[in-house]
């Protein structure tokens, strides 16, 4: 099957996108999808990570990857200097060489989720309501929204040769991610799971990792059209540096939340996409944190 990459053109269908027979996903009370999902959940469980191999159809990685390529031009990049929560100042409470006070290099840079044309191959992969149903059952909620931030709802990253996303913890408790295009070298997503919780910023462990410490540490090789689903918040990970040979490494990125109408943070907003709307400086003046952990 070929697939058209003008959305305008070219209606996409879920069969024109997911491997529907390796995953039923519009079958939930299919054995496949049952297996799927108990596997998933195993893997969150235990490493909270889960991999949906071969999740996108073959043909449809190259329409999402010309998706991607077609949006370059509005990728916002930025190099910056952060510690694992994304500040970038020294915080005169904490020693010098505490975690807190320990800044690694990040360069990469993200397509916004306004330069995404509604019903494009991409867009539509993260609006169907079949694909939220799974991954709900997956992470073992009740349902799940599609993140209605205008810019970090649907996005990409981009990791060009010589770029890295450090080490970091995310915002969300959980993220999901299409690998469309791997580095050819370096670009390999690694993380420590679930090293710190809601009420323990594990300071000495994280800082254990940043000093190059492996032994808590996972790889992931992922293949283009793997589905991860990954619990972020709680997870140290990044992408390590794509060699300076190497094509770029894209990944979509799907957000989503389990109340519908959130919207991300100022800050952090700032620091990927380069600006804010209003729509981040009112729901800020508005928001209640979950937790209470530094970010």
């Amino acid at each position: 099957m070929t697939l058209a990459t003008d959305s305008a053109a070219h209606t996409f269908e879920l069969a024109d996108l997911v491997d529907l027979e390796r995953y039923p996903i519009a079958e939930p009370s299919s054995p496949r999808y049952v297996a799927t999902v108990d596997a998933a959940r195993r893997g969150l469980r235990s490493l909270g990570c889960a991999v949906l191999g071969g999740f996108v159809r073959p043909e449809a990685v190259r329409v999402l990857n010309d998706e991607v390529l077609g949006r370059k031009h509005a990728t916002h990049y930025s190099t910056q200097i952060i510690n694992p929560y994304f500040h970038t100042t020294v915080d005169p409470a904490y020693p010098d060489d505490h975690v807190v006070n320990t800044f690694l290099e990040r360069t990469s840079g993200f397509i916004p989720g306004d330069a995404w044309d509604p019903g494009c191959a991409t867009d539509t992969l993260f609006r169907a309501p079949e694909v939220a149903r799974l991954l709900a059952d997956c992470l073992e909620i009740d349902e799940l929204h599609c993140y209605d931030d205008p810019l970090a709802g649907l996005t990409a990253n981009i990791c060009d040769p010589g770029q890295q996303f450090t080490w970091h913890f995310d915002t969300n408790d959980f993220a999901v991610t299409v690998l469309v295009q791997p580095a050819t070298g370096g670009g390999v997503f690694e993380y420590a799971p679930d090293i710190r919780s809601a009420d323990d910023e594990a300071f000495e462990a994280i800082g254990s990792v940043l000093d190059g410490d492996g032994s808590r540490v996972h790889s992931l090789h992922l293949r283009p059209g793997d589905l991860q689903i990954f619990r972020g918040r709680h997870s140290l990970h990044r992408v390590t540096r794509v060699a300076a040979d190497s094509c770029p490494r894209h990944a979509a990125i799907f957000a989503y939340t389990r109340e519908p109408g959130v919207i991300g943070r100022v800050a952090r907003t700032r620091q990927l996409f380069g600006r804010v709307l209003p729509t981040h400086e009112q729901a800020e003046r508005q928001r209640v944190r979950s937790d209470t952990l530094l970010d």
